[in-house]
């Protein structure tokens, strides 16, 4: 969604730690702050100039914003990536703006702002209260698979000017079958930018490819919230998106008043694809591609979540092709929106999730359930919806991962939250499949696919326990013994994390998971004794879900090692650490479900 205008805050702010949360009463509101940090860069990060690993309960943010002078007579939105957990945003000493949730954005509308004003940004951020945060530690240290804190503002700042009534983030939806785009285009209207200031307003779209104009259409702008239109293709112009092409039009969308001149334009892109279901099948444009998935958690040495450059985003998806998969399941984070534009382009097939860990929390057990997510976990989910709904690289949702709590005959809170998260999904978006959690707990019957979660290291234990999907009676995930999930009827299914195999020939391996601390080096199973072994598990293991012809795809835990977790295909540097190629080879044969459609 690209403006010609528009102004990057990245980069050198003051900054304070807050520890006791006091900061109002000290004033830090109005004065300078005693440091600096380099922004988008959490404090806990190298990147950030501050590497402060501590517990930061708050934090505070200072830099002065000078609008330039063409930017008059517009309003100023100042937009934030994401800030960890429970932003406050004051300007000149006015609050603009608050935000709870750490993994999407919002936006402050800052008004007719001229000449230089001083932003500031608190950021609180508890350890002890239920929260979604994804896999961050809330120990003083690294744990088992939690890792190391992220406060405050990680995901890029910036400002740009837009008119009274401006265009918010459009919703485009492919329609393979009827060759054509939809588009709905929400308006946002500001101070003065009321419906009856608008009559005689316009809305129009352009769709390019690399010959010219494709489609247009254009429709009343005065008359819906959300003005929508069609936009229908040629047949000769028509060019799906897939794997092996992923082809992207140009769109283009303006908004002109009554006089015909415009108010407001932006330039976007659109892929032209579709998932659907048949029977256990899952299928992109029609025809089933196996979902050669690996777990990607987003995390790097020097930014931790936050990626050290744009190019370090596409690069992670180049070294996953790289070494045969074709796409990934996001997990426990909402990763930044760039990822996902890059997915676009090279054609990469990603689960939109959701960073949920949090919800299991010292003390905060009721009546027997220990796991409770709040409101807060549904707002950040539907915000992540909204923002990533128009991405084609997206082919599946899932909020939820590994929930676990035994069921009983009464409603729990689990419940009601694995149900809302999914009917959000559900409601925002018809065209993609939903998963209700990612293994283990599964409450919603309905639920579009199902899956499970299998470690076991040995291929052929490994398949015999898999292999139940021919009967109806896939491997399912229970709790010391007891049931976790409603019963299976009969959804396509896959393995969604199973692997994990150690593989860190210069580090000591732990025994026990009790032993997975900060400083142990660790992946599921014995470690292999040689490479050699670690491939002829690889291709045993992935073979078994390979060669099952009711299977739509997999998940390898995972890309790479991410801090004591050394399990992945690369190291948590993204260097080469075993025979990628081989990787690549074990995979790439065909799918027992692709090799059917051969036959027809």
């Amino acid at each position: 969604m690209v403006r010609p205008d528009w102004l990057n805050l990245n980069g050198p702010w003051e900054f304070e730690i807050d520890r006791a949360d006091t900061g109002i009463e000290r004033g830090l509101r109005e004065r300078p702050l005693e440091g600096t940090i380099t922004v988008p860069f959490a404090p806990e990060s190298a990147l950030s100039g501050v590497e402060d690993t501590d517990f930061l309960h708050a934090v505070w943010y200072r830099r002065e914003l000078t609008v330039p002078e063409s930017w008059a007579g517009r309003r100023t939105l100042l937009h934030f990536g994401a800030v960890d957990h429970d932003a406050t945003v004051w300007v000149n000493g006015r609050e603009h703006g608050r935000h709870r949730g750490g993994f999407t954005p919002f936006t402050v509308d800052l008004g007719h702002l001229r000449g230089t004003a001083t932003v500031v940004v608190r950021a609180r951020d508890s350890r002890r209260e239920p929260q979604a945060r994804g896999k961050q530690s809330t120990r003083h240290g690294n744990y088992e698979c939690l890792y190391t804190r992220t406060t405050g503002i990680w995901q890029t700042v910036w400002a740009e000017p837009v008119p009274e009534v401006s265009l918010a983030r459009p919703r485009l939806t492919p329609d393979v079958a009827g060759s054509a785009f939809h588009l709905e285009q929400p308006l946002r209207r500001s101070g003065e930018g009321r419906a009856g200031d608008r009559a005689g307003w316009t809305l129009t779209a352009t769709v390019r490819d690399g010959e010219g104009v494709v489609a247009e259409a254009g429709v009343r702008a005065d008359l819906d919230l959300s003005p929508r239109l069609t936009l229908p293709l040629p047949a000769d112009r028509v060019r799906l998106w897939g794997p092996e092409d992923p082809y992207l039009y140009d769109v283009t969308i303006t908004l002109r008043d009554a006089a015909g001149e415009v108010v407001d334009a932006v330039e976007t892109y659109a892929g032209l694809r579709s998932v659907s279901i048949d029977g256990k099948a899952v299928l992109l444009n029609g025809r089933p591609v196996f979902q050669r998935l690996v777990l990607d958690q987003g995390y790097y040495p020097d930014g931790l979540m936050t990626a050290p450059s744009d190019e370090a985003l596409a690069r992670d998806i180049e070294l996953s092709l790289r070494a045969g998969f074709n796409g990934a399941r996001l997990h426990q984070k909402v990763f930044e929106e760039r990822f996902l534009f890059h997915a676009d382009r090279l054609g990469y097939l990603c689960w939109g999730e959701f960073g949920d860990w949090g919800a299991v929390e010292e003390g905060t057990a009721v009546g027997g359930e220990y796991q409770r997510p709040t409101p807060n976990f549904i707002a950040q989910w539907l915000e992540a919806l909204e923002r990533d709904y128009s991405h084609p690289s997206i082919v599946g949702w899932c909020g939820l991962n590994e929930t676990h709590q035994p069921l009983t005959d009464r409603g729990q809170v689990l419940d009601d939250v694995t149900r809302a998260m999914f009917l959000a999904a559900k409601a925002m978006d018809t065209t993609r499949p939903v998963l209700d959690a990612s293994g283990y707990s599964h409450r919603v019957l309905e639920s579009d696919v199902w899956d499970s979660h299998n470690y076991t290291q040995d291929p052929d234990e490994f398949a015999a326990e898999m292999s139940g999907l021919q009967e109806g009676r896939p491997h399912t995930n229970t709790r010391g013994g007891e049931a976790i999930s409603l019963p299976y009827s009969g959804q396509p299914w896959f393995c969604s994390e199973f692997g994990g195999i150690w593989w860190r020939p210069d580090a000591t391996a732990s025994t026990s998971f009790d032993e997975r601390g900060g400083d142990s080096s660790w992946g599921y199973g014995k470690a292999p004794e040689s490479e050699e072994e670690f491939h002829r598990r690889f291709a045993g293991l992935t073979g078994a879900l390979l060669d099952d012809p009711l299977m739509f795809g997999y998940c390898y835990t995972q890309l790479t090692d991410v801090f004591q977790e050394q399990n992945g295909v690369y190291s948590f540097d993204r260097s080469v650490k075993l025979d990628v190629e081989r990787v690549r080879e074990a995979q790439l044969r065909r799918a027992a479900v692709e090799r059917t459609e051969d036959a027809d």
